[in-house]
């Protein structure tokens, strides 16, 4: 089946409102796809060029503005995060680099406490907590998830080292570069808003929540009043915001910028083979402190493909279902977005074993 077949059946099926897909091989596209609605109170369709919000699947696009500053020279993985930030010394953390914040091993993941949704945005706000928070670890010594201040912390340092604001860097660092301009964003201007897919949570999406008592490690790192769901993701004033943690993006974007930072894509390559490397490899492993789940990751992404198997992969997956993933031995780069934030990843299996076929 191609990806629009698969996609077409999807919606069909009453599992998707809205979805996008793309596939790079080696550096080449080999199809990009769209189907169902992005807005379901106008019927706008799911077009190939709608941003769709898939919170932590942004992280690769923050990942990858401080792996091209890396390759750059104005910045390494084992830079302190205080060399550039020095307000964040405070309690211990002059010990934190970079790689320690890449691998979720940097031991600051809680929010302050009582962040609601108007707070979350606040970047000054979220990097003085942060730069005042103390470590629940010693850097590099544990993992656990930063789903939040992952963004804060990284997102700082790259706007304090380009020098720019988070926009900026990615139009300079990654947009302009690859011709994706307007399919990349962290906070999406108010007058680009109408161009966003609309979020819905499928049916049972949000009710595991009801099980999980308030002083659960989890409400730390995510408040329960901005846990991710559709009418968070919905608030014109969180699309607005810049936050590096998660992204508003197009499967299509996402997926040559995966393919552009693991390989070239039309004569661009975002960083070298050697520091490819280096950033794709296992960097921290063992019991999240924070999910309470063994975990792996490299620098900045996760490892491991949705089919499993043993080739080097680093990925990113978002709350609702979004994900993007590229396979190092055969070349293969995938995105898959969707607007209806869902409980299974049928679709990214079925996208997964299409192309496998």
């Amino acid at each position: 089946m191609t990806l629009q077949e698969v996609l077409d059946e999807r919606v069909a099926s009453g599992a998707e409102r809205g979805v996008q897909a793309c596939a790079y091989r080696d550096g080449v596209l080999v199809e990009s796809a769209a189907a169902g609605v992005a807005d379901p109170a106008t019927g706008r369709p799911m077009t190939a060029d709608t941003p769709v919000f898939t919170w932590s699947l942004g992280k690769a696009l923050t990942a990858t503005l401080v792996h091209v500053l890396v390759a750059q020279g104005r910045l390494t993985y084992d830079t302190p995060v205080a060399a550039v930030w020095p307000e964040f010394a405070a309690h211990g953390k002059d010990r934190v680099t970079v790689r320690h914040a890449l691998s979720q091993a940097a031991g600051v993941p809680a929010m302050p406490p009582g962040t609601t949704p108007e707070l979350l945005g606040d970047w000054s706000f979220q990097t003085a907590a942060l730069a005042d928070a103390r470590p629940w670890w010693e850097p590099g010594t544990a993992l656990g998830y930063h789903a939040y201040t992952f963004g804060f912390l990284l997102g700082e340092v790259v706007r304090r080292v380009a020098g720019t604001s988070l926009r900026a860097a990615v139009d300079a660092l990654v947009a302009g570069p690859l011709g994706i301009r307007g399919e990349l964003w962290f906070g999406v201007p108010p007058a680009d808003q109408e161009r966003l897919a609309v979020l819905e949570d499928a049916p049972g999406a949000t009710g595991w929540l009801d099980a999980v008592p308030d002083d659960a490690t989890f409400f730390a790192a995510v408040p329960r009043a901005v846990v991710p769901c559709a009418a968070l993701g919905n608030r014109p004033d969180v699309l607005a915001a810049d936050l590096p943690a998660g992204a508003k993006v197009t499967a299509r974007a996402i997926a040559r910028t995966m393919a552009a930072l693991t390989g070239e894509v039309d004569g661009v390559r975002l960083v070298p083979a050697a520091q490819l490397a280096e950033l794709s490899a296992v960097a921290q492993q063992g019991e999240d402190r924070v999910v309470g789940e063994p975990d792996a990751w490299a620098l900045g992404h996760m490892t491991g493909h949705p089919l499993g198997g043993e080739d080097p992969v680093i990925r990113n997956d978002g709350a609702g279902g979004s994900t993007v993933w590229a396979d190092l031995a055969t070349g293969e780069v995938v995105a898959v977005t969707r607007n209806r934030m869902g409980t299974d990843d049928d679709t990214v299996l079925a996208v997964a074993r299409a192309l496998r076929a």
